[in-house]
Formats: C-alpha cells, sequence, structure tokens
C-alpha cells in the first residue's frame, strides 16, 4: 500500500531548483511566500532578476518576472475553484507592489503542478470555451479564462529523462526510476544541489518503500544508497548532539547561576545587610522574581547551619 503521508510540499522547491539548476543565477527562489499577516502563503515564488535571464527547462519557458507555482499532491483536488484560487493569489501578489501597478500583470505568471491529469478541470476548460495550447509533453497553456499567463504541468507525463527531479515526487515511480535517481545525485557536485537532492531522496524513498526493499536486497545498489543517505545521517546526528551539548550547557549555566546567588546571600549576611536588602540586590543582579529571591532567602539559612561550627562556652 502506498505511503500517502509523505511530506513533497516542503520538498517541492528543492526539485524544481534542481529541476531549473541550469538558468539557477538568473533567478530568485522565495519558498512558501507570505501574501499576507495571515497564513496565506504561495508554495513557491521564482524572481527572473533581469529579462536577459534565459530558462532552458522547458517547465520555465513561459516564465516570466514574477512567477508563482503550485503543487498539488496526488490526492489533492485540481478543480476550476483551486484554479482561480491560483490566479487569486497571483492578483494579490501584484496587488502589493511597492507603488500603484509596480508589477505589471503581464509580467506575472502561474503555474499548476499535479502528478495526475486533472480530467474534470480539463473537461471544465473545454465545455467553456477555454483554450487549452500543448507546450510539451505534460505541459499545457491555458488560454482564455486566466487574468495571468498560466500554465498547468502534469508531472507524470513529463519525459522522465528530462524531468527526474519532479518525478521523484511521484508514489508511482519504477525500479529503473529510482535508480536513475541515485545515479543522478552521484553526479552532483555542488554542496548545495547534494542538500537539495537529498531531500528530494528522502521523499521518493518515503513515497516507494516497495522500490526501495527491492533495492536494499541488490547488494551493489543497497550499498549506493547508503553512500548517498550517509551525510544526511551525519547531518542529524550532528545537530542531536549539538542540541543536546546546547541543553547541558543550558543546565550548567543555571546551575552556576544558582550557586553564584547563594554565594552571593552568604556573602552579604556575613557583611550585617538585612535580608529585605539583600532580597532587593539578587532581584536586580539576577533578575530574579520576588517569589524566586525568597526561596534563595529561604533555603539557605539551613544549609548554612548545618555548616556553621560548633563552639563550646
Amino acid at each position: 500500500m502506498k505511503d500517502t503521508k509523505v511530506k513533497r510540499h516542503p520538498v517541492f522547491a528543492a526539485a524544481v531548483n534542481l529541476e531549473l539548476m541550469e538558468s539557477r543565477d538568473g533567478l530568485v527562489f522565495e519558498r512558501e511566500y507570505n501574501l499576507n499577516t495571515k497564513p496565506l502563503e504561495i508554495d513557491l515564488l521564482i524572481i527572473r532578476k533581469d529579462k536577459t535571464t534565459r530558462v532552458e527547462n522547458e517547465i520555465g519557458h513561459i516564465f516570466r518576472g514574477h512567477n508563482i507555482l503550485e503543487y498539488k499532491l496526488p490526492e489533492d483536488h485540481l478543480n476550476i475553484d483551486s484554479f482561480y484560487k491560483a490566479q487569486a493569489y497571483a492578483a494579490l501578489y501584484k496587488s502589493y507592489g511597492e507603488t500603484v501597478d509596480a508589477i505589471k500583470a503581464d509580467d506575472i505568471t502561474v503555474t499548476l503542478v499535479r502528478e495526475a491529469r486533472p480530467k474534470g478541470l480539463f473537461h471544465y476548460f473545454e465545455e467553456n470555451g477555454c483554450q487549452v495550447q500543448k507546450g510539451g509533453r505534460g505541459i499545457y497553456y491555458i488560454k482564455g479564462a486566466v487574468l495571468f499567463e498560466t500554465q498547468l504541468i502534469v508531472s507524470g507525463e513529463l519525459d522522465k529523462k528530462s524531468h527526474i527531479w519532479l518525478g521523484a515526487l511521484s508514489d508511482r515511480m519504477e525500479r529503473a526510476d529510482l535508480e536513475k535517481l541515485l545515479e543522478n545525485i552521484r553526479t552532483l557536485k555542488e554542496e548545495t544541489d547534494r542538500d537539495l537532492a537529498d531531500s528530494v531522496l528522502e521523499v521518493s524513498i518515503g513515497a516507494n518503500k516497495e522500490i526501495v526493499e527491492e533495492l536494499i536486497g541488490d547488494e551493489s545498489m543497497c550499498q549506493a544508497l547508503m553512500e548517498l543517505l550517509e551525510p544526511q545521517i551525519q547531518k542529524r546526528e550532528k545537530a542531536l548532539e549539538q542540541a543536546l551539548l546546547k541543553k547541558g550547557m543550558k543546565e550548567g549555566i543555571k546551575e552556576g547561576m544558582k550557586k553564584g546567588i547563594q554565594g552571593t546571600v552568604a556573602a552579604l549576611r556575613d557583611f550585617g545587610h538585612a535580608d529585605a536588602e539583600i532580597k532587593t540586590a539578587i532581584m536586580n543582579n539576577y533578575s530574579l522574581t520576588q517569589e524566586e529571591a525568597e526561596r534563595y532567602l529561604k533555603a539557605l539559612p539551613e544549609k548554612m547551619a548545618a555548616q556553621e561550627p560548633q563552639y563550646e562556652n
């Protein structure tokens, strides 16, 4: 049974980044771009740095200055309402320009990505006279029902060799697809690319457990898989180690401050200061509440009493 709970949304941006790596220097990627102070986010915003930037990958041929991408999970509906919702996101994005009409409508594009073809939506377009032009295998340009240039990408129809990264978000991968993914990851040299690919691989493994089990049964493929996962495992171990160290340091500092306060109380008492003066002093110097300061004052006499030497008359 397929695992439908794998979170692909956060990794969608990584997959698109890798798809567009040849043109990346001229693009800015903004994940989960906030449209308002309340939770209202675009899955991915890609801003072209200048008009001369050419996007080589065919999924970006439609791109202009500001490009809004929305990713739909396999179980998500992509109907006419969700289609217009993406248009509304683009309209909101335009309206939030720094000045009036700062972002031109003809400089915005909308891209909707879903693994399976939304048959109901295509049927709606046909019945309502909306033109659907094919821009390539799995790429459809929507005309006549849009405020902004819009394309719909059916990732399950894309050429697997040309779009390995978007294809890796599927839970219907075949063994050859996963082997090709591992091969592509091994060819990556830049650390940034490897980090992005690691996140894509993690989703792919989680969504295609049966295929992964087959690879584990193959000694050579299992070794290749573990080599790719090792850096990710080491990062997690390091993060856990740092978290534990940080926690230990906090506890150490807290314990050290406790002893410092106790020493201050004892010293001030030795010099004849009243408890009321001492309480004010430790509250000011150690940022204590009144209740915390009183606890230090009450606790210390018992400890000191046990330590005071007894003298005979």
